[in-house]
This record gives C-alpha cells, structure tokens and sequence, in this order.
C-alpha cells in the first residue's frame, strides 16, 4: 500500500497543505487583527523577494505573526535548497 502512495501520491496531500495553510492564514488574522487577505499578500510577496535569491520550498513555508502585548513578531521558517550564486538582477520583480 505504500508502495502505490508513492508512486502515485496521495490525494490528500495537496488539500492538506491547502488547508493547513488557511488556517495559519486564519489563526494570525486572529491574533493581530490583520485581514487574511493582507497576510495573504504579505506571503507572496516575501515569497516573490526569497525566489530572487535563492531556490526555496513553498510548499513548506511557515509565515506566523506572533503578537506580544507590546510589539508584533513576523516569524517565517523558509526551507532553502539552493542558494543562488553569481549577480542577482534586483530590477526583474
């Protein structure tokens, strides 16, 4: 059996990273009072920025706002493969 969920994978895999993924969206909504859809954003676009540099897994990001009683905390954990060497073009965005 999981022999055929490797080679096939599982259909379940792609609508658990999904909903993993919303409910983070929703549960830092919760905590800083900030609209899913300006997270959401935030997300792409750190995300957009790390692809200029480096090779990273997106599937596997993790983007949490942790909120103090004084201060907000952006915290990501971003999986590299690769590093990308040698001139980086800053103007293609």
């Amino acid at each position: 059996m999981d022999f055929l969920k490797k080679l096939f994978g599982s259909a379940n895999d792609g609508s658990r990273a999904k909903a993993k993924n919303r409910l983070q969206i929703v549960l830092m909504h919760d905590r800083t009072d900030i609209s899913p859809e300006l997270l959401d954003s935030l997300r792409g676009e750190i995300i957009g920025v790390l692809t200029k540099y480096m090779e990273i897994d997106t599937e596997k990001i993790e983007i949490n706002l942790d909120n103090d009683e004084h201060e907000v905390a952006l915290i990501a954990n971003v999986p590299v493969v690769r590093i990308k060497r040698g001139k980086v073009d800053v103007n293609k965005v």
